[in-house]
């Protein structure tokens, strides 16, 4: 099979997502059998007819049916060595795909979205989301990695703005993951490469075109960043993500967005503007599947002088966050110790994830103390600590 077309490549996805109904990416890459992901495994799914392991034209065939004639993929294929772009079966459900060149072949990651837009609650979203359902302007930044679950968290917050504020929502997505319907609010969504050519000019735009809210799927240079903060200063609410570890290394990031000689400046408006940060990632659930984690931070006056001053000695960004819970705030480690608690992870899956492994350490010994269990100080293999080490 040399050609393909989208009605054959839709016949095979329809097979693996009735056999994998759950499943969360679908990969195909040369030498390997199409592989589903479930709950951070990925299978062999098996077609018919069975393709087998695939070869380079296979794969190239079937990135060539997702892309058709569109010029703009192909000149991102070429010159970037990959492309984005959205796939919908109709009745099964909507990917995000990156078709990418990996060793002189064609490769496809599908990363399945919600057919819904999910509640704050179903997510299990901390209550600091509510919070920022009614903040006026701003910036709130959702960070973690790849497949963390960022764009699910915005889209529960911009559906709960949309519910109770009667306001213009301007979003620039790449691609458009979730389709927001018009309620309270009028919804205006704008996909990268189609509506418009990058997320500055996207965002540069969206002055002149009145919204209260605006999202921004990604900030990954400065001039974007820039302008989010010009946006942020000047009456609104701008939604957007980044790459980042936790609070504090989202902060760090923004700085080494700029030249040193504009730290100084930076650093003032960040403090102005900035109004939360929530980091979150998924770790693996007791009995299977996946449980969510976040970090919540929130720009109080601690938070706004570390912006500014910068950390130093005792004082960090987790130092504050771990005691800022009358705000709402809470660190990785002490959501990771609830979780534990609530018998959702392993005391190993905890801290294995532990920012400050011998700090999560010690809640857990006390929580046990305090349980009466046995202080098992468990020493993961291969990751014992030098005395005085974080």
């Amino acid at each position: 099979m040399s050609g393909m077309t989208r009605q054959q490549f839709d016949g095979l996805m329809t097979q693996v997502l009735d056999q994998h109904p759950e499943v969360a990416d679908i990969i195909i890459t040369t030498g390997k059998a199409i592989q589903a992901e479930v709950h951070g495994e990925l299978k062999d799914a098996v077609t018919a007819p069975d393709l087998g392991r695939l070869s380079p034209l296979l794969t190239k065939a079937m990135a060539l049916a997702l892309m058709g004639e569109n010029a703009r993929l192909q000149k991102a294929l070429a010159s970037k060595g990959s492309c984005d772009l959205s796939y919908a079966l109709p009745g099964k459900g909507r990917f995000r795909v990156n078709i990418f060149s990996q060793r002189g072949s064609l490769a496809l990651v599908m990363r399945r979205l919600p057919s819904r837009i999910p509640s704050m609650e179903e997510l299990g979203l901390p209550g600091a989301f509510r919070d920022m359902a009614v903040e006026k302007n701003g910036l709130i930044l959702v960070t973690g990695g790849t497949g963390s679950g960022k764009s699910n968290s915005l889209a529960a917050l911009i559906d709960r703005i949309n519910e109770t504020r009667a306001g213009h929502i301007v979003t620039l997505e790449d691609p458009v993951e979730f389709t927001h319907p018009h309620k309270k609010g009028t919804v205006n969504q704008r996909e990268l490469g189609i509506d418009f050519d990058t997320f500055a000019s996207g965002l540069r735009a969206a002055f002149r075109q009145g919204p209260k809210v605006i999202l921004v799927g990604e900030i990954r240079d400065p001039e974007t960043m820039e302008i989010a903060l010009q946006a942020a200063g000047t009456g609104h609410l701008v939604l957007s993500t980044l790459h980042t570890t936790d609070a504090g290394a989202t902060v760090n990031r923004i700085l080494g967005l700029f030249s040193p000689s504009e730290e100084r400046l930076v650093r003032m408006r960040l403090a102005e503007s900035l109004r939360y940060v929530v980091s979150q990632r998924l770790l693996p659930r007791e009995g299977g599947g996946r449980v969510a984690a976040f970090e919540v931070m929130k720009n109080t006056l601690r938070i706004k002088e570390l912006i500014l001053q910068g950390e130093s000695g005792d004082k960090t960004f987790y130092g504050v966050l771990e005691q800022g819970a009358a705000f709402g705030m809470q660190t990785f480690d002490q959501h990771f110790l609830t979780l534990y608690e609530a018998g959702l992870v392993t005391e190993e899956t905890a801290l294995l994830s532990a920012s400050d492994r011998s700090r999560l350490g010690q809640m857990i010994d006390t929580l046990k103390a305090r349980r009466g269990d046995q202080s098992t100080s468990l020493v993961l293999e291969g990751l014992e600590e030098e005395p005085g080490a974080k």
